[in-house]
């Protein structure tokens, strides 16, 4: 039998499957560089991350994690906030993920914020190739992640589904408001 998995498991599962060497992809939300690693074993050597965080931290832990990895030739750190994607990111990329909420071990009154969120999240798709995979993942437990939930859904429940497919995983029988993975592959470029 087939064991349901994490939903951040499950969403480095669909990167793995999607990302591919020497392709570019964007982490959005770089936090303690967890995401940020998988991206660049994915996109090896030849490829390139993008990673964003506002907090020197995140940088600092994501640079620590790479290095002893043996990743960092081929991921670009950056200290600014996700909207700022289209800023540094001008070509195709085949994955972008969010992984939204606060910076786990840092302060949680600093979080992802629901205007940035949408901005970095529609540049996120403009820079989607064809069949590449923006993953969102939310985390409605707090006041502002309930915030920021209500208006992905109502960007994503808007896509085009000639465009855009969306799928939604969660565990719907876990106590308080637990994360769930909304992943969008774009279906054409049109």
């Amino acid at each position: 039998m087939t064991q349901l998995v994490p939903v951040l498991s499950f969403a480095h599962q669909l990167l793995r499957q999607v990302v591919q060497p020497g392709d570019v992809a964007v982490d959005a939300t770089m936090g303690n560089g967890h995401d940020t690693v998988v991206l660049a074993q994915c996109v090896g050597a030849a490829g390139k991350v993008y990673a964003f965080d506002v907090q020197e931290q995140a940088l600092h832990k994501t640079r620590r994690r790479l290095q002893a990895a043996g990743l960092d030739d081929q991921v670009e750190l950056i200290c600014q906030g996700h909207q700022y994607m289209n800023e540094h990111v001008r070509q195709g990329v085949s994955a972008v993920i969010f992984n939204l909420g606060y910076l786990p071990g840092g302060n949680k009154a600093l979080t992802t914020q629901r205007d940035t969120t949408l901005a970095a999240t529609t540049q996120g798709l403009a820079l989607l190739r064809q069949h590449g995979l923006l993953l969102l993942v939310v985390y409605p437990g707090h006041e502002p992640g309930r915030i920021e939930q209500e208006a992905i859904e109502g960007l994503v429940t808007g896509l085009d589904q000639q465009h855009f497919q969306v799928l939604r995983y969660q565990f719907t029988n876990q106590k308080n408001n637990p994360p769930y993975l909304l992943a969008i592959e774009k279906l054409s470029t049109g």
